[in-house]
Formats: structure tokens, sequence, C-alpha cells
């Protein structure tokens, strides 16, 4: 199946709508094939709408990109940019990177499974499972709508100041100071009766792993998806605001006086989207988890399919609903659907793609300058365009 550019560029744009001048930085590195990727035979495939993508980075809107694509025609893994501002050394091999709400596609991967085994009802009840956590006079809210977007629970609400955020970046959050923060404000609507994306329904089912495992998130996201798939860059850093192992250093663009400047967001507490939008990763690493998941590998088919179906209920917005339990439903214009994920944190920007039968996927990292902006950077809204023109 082929996209004409001008198709995929107008798909890009939307996805962009979708998901939700800088200083002077170094003269750009040239993008690089990283042809000793596991797994990623070049066949046929010819890259260069993607390396054109992200070549000539760094550059006001992103200091790095890191992209890898599989199509029939063969795999291409590159990057390019500098690992930081300092100096010129280009992106490690096997970077890792913050992958934001990617995160959420493991969560609820990992509550599927316990679901497989017995431990967990989707259609039980928060109240049930996890006692005195909600106000007792609060409406049934299902594990079910915990993953798909559809309980209703209020979200924490912080200064979104990127002064305040950086003077806070070191602040450590436990799931249930978040929860207790969410529920100061009033609930959204009556659980399953709307569909609205945010981090609640997931910081709750973190919680739930953990008590009906007895062990942290953590640990069951090594124990249960990291080991068994020989992801060797993927975990999640808990209290640590550090990326271990070799990275890519992620910047925010600040104003001050007038005058941008680009502040290291690297080393940054990720407390507070917890079972959300925590984890770090690689290229590879997702590779290896989409392809699994996708093939039934990870979650059995009895409950696989959990992640392949939309609630039947209307987006806040009006329109119709589009997650699912962990993943994002995109209609291509050929009637076929791309199953997406992307995440953002400060300084990072990271996205997964695949059909449903896993014969294109996609899997990026882009050290973007201003990674929770409303805007997509431009360097993914391109980097999105020149994909889908392979598709």
């Amino acid at each position: 199946m082929k996209i004409m550019n001008s198709r995929a560029v107008l798909v890009a744009t939307t996805l962009g709508a979708l998901l939700a001048v800088a200083a002077p930085v170094p003269s750009p590195a040239s993008a690089g094939d990283r042809r000793g990727a596991a797994g990623c035979r070049p066949g046929t495939l010819d890259p260069t709408p993607v390396r054109q993508a992200i070549a000539g980075l760094p550059d006001a809107d992103a200091t790095s990109a890191q992209i890898r694509i599989t199509t029939p025609d063969g795999c291409w893994t590159g990057s390019t940019g500098v690992r930081d501002l300092r100096g010129q050394t280009p992106v490690p091999p096997h970077a890792r990177f913050r992958v934001g709400s990617v995160t959420k596609a493991f969560t609820a991967a990992i509550v599927l499974q316990l679901v497989a085994e017995g431990r967990i009802d989707l259609d039980a009840t928060v109240q049930r499972l996890l006692p005195g956590l909600l106000p007792a006079d609060y409406p049934p809210v299902s594990v079910r709508q915990l993953l798909d977007h559809t309980s209703g629970l209020p979200s924490p609400v912080v200064p979104d100041d990127i002064e305040w955020q950086l003077a806070h970046r070191y602040d450590r959050w436990t799931p249930r100071q978040l929860v207790r923060l969410g529920l100061d404000n009033p609930r959204e609507f009556d659980p399953g009766t709307r569909q609205h994306y945010t981090n609640m329904g997931y910081i709750v089912a973190g919680l739930l792993i953990e008590k009906v495992t007895g062990r942290p998130y953590a640990t069951e996201l090594d124990r249960r998806i990291a080991r068994p798939l020989g992801l060797k860059d993927t975990y999640a850093p808990g209290d640590d605001p550090r990326i271990r192992g070799p990275h890519a250093h992620g910047y925010q663009a600040v104003v001050r006086d007038g005058r941008t400047e680009l502040v290291d967001a690297t080393t940054w507490s990720q407390t507070f989207t917890p079972a959300a939008g925590n984890v770090i990763s690689s290229l590879t690493d997702l590779d290896t988890f989409l392809t699994a998941l996708f093939a039934g590998r990870v979650v059995p088919s009895a409950q696989l399919g959990t992640m392949f179906t939309l609630p039947g209920v209307p987006d806040v917005g009006g329109g119709p609903a589009r997650y699912s339990a962990g993943l994002t439903a995109f209609p291509l214009p050929d009637g076929e659907t791309l199953w997406i994920k992307t995440g953002s944190r400060y300084g990072y920007l990271a996205g997964v793609a695949s059909t449903r039968d896993g014969r294109f996927r996609v899997e990026y990292s882009i050290t973007s300058t201003d990674a929770k902006g409303e805007e997509l950077s431009a360097t993914a809204q391109r980097v999105i365009a020149a994909a889908l023109s392979l598709l």
C-alpha cells in the first residue's frame, strides 16, 4: 500500500493535532545510518524521505533525532544531531530516551497479563480492588475504564509555567499523592459515558499492579516484559531523575529577559507520571516490544483484543473515541488503521506506530526543544509524513 506524499503530509498534520526564536546551536551534524541495529535489514527500502526528514540537526526545533522504520521492503534506522550541545559528539548507538506516554502500552500489557492470570477482572471496580483510594460516594470505576480513558477521574493540576516546572523538577511524588491531588477537582464525567485522554487512569493502574502482585511497578515491568523479551534498555526509573546508560541530552527552550535559552532537561524526576509516562527505552527495544505485543507474545490473544477495541462512547469533544487500552487508533485514507502511541516529557518526544499485522512499524525519538508545547515539533511532523510516505 502506498500513500502519496501530499496525503501523507495531511495525515501527519491531522495526527499532530490529535496528539497534542531558539538560542544559537552548533552547526548541523549529518544523518547517519545504523546498519548494525538488531534485526534491521535494509532490503530494497529507500529511506531517502526519512533520512531527509531528520537531516540538519541540531536546529532551533530539535537537537537530535533517532528513527527506525520497518516495511515489507526492508528496515532502516538512523540518527542525526548531537549527544549534547557542549560539542559535536553524535548520538550514541542504542541511545536510551524517555518514552513518555508510550509507557501506557507497557502498563496496559501488564494489566492484561494479570487479567489472563485471573488475578484481575476488567470489569472489577477500583473501589473493590483498591479500597479507600476513591471517596466512598464516588461512582464505580472499572479497570477497563482506567485503561481506555473513560473513567472520568480528574487529573492533578500544577502550574504549567516552565520556570515553576524547572524549580520543581526534582520533586518526588507518590501515586497516592497524585490521586488525592486529582480528587481535589470535580470528576470530568460519569464513568463510562465519555472518553478523555489523561494520565490518571494509568497512575491508578500502576497502583493496581503493585497491589495485586505485591511488587513495585518497575519490578513487574522488568520481570514480565523487559527480561522475557531481552530488552536491555527498558526500565522504569522510579525516583532516579537520571537516564542511565548511553543517551542524548534533551533541552527545553526558555525565554528569559527577552532571550531564548536552551536549558538541559535531561535530569528530571518522572514521579509525576508513574506507570503513565516514566519509562526509558531505546529504538531497538521498542521495536522488539511492539513486534512481540502485536504478535500475541506479550498478552495472550484472548486479552490482546482489548488493545485494539475502542469504547462505544464519544470523546469529550463530541468526536469518536480514539483510544483503546494503551494505544491510539488512527484511520488511514484507504480504510486501514494505524495503531500508534506517542509520548512527551521535557526534552523528549517519542512515538511508535504499527499496522495490526506488524508489517509496517515506526519508532522514533526526538530531543525537541519544546516537547510539551501545544504544537507538535516540526521535526516530528516531518518524520511522521516521511514514514507515512513509505506505507
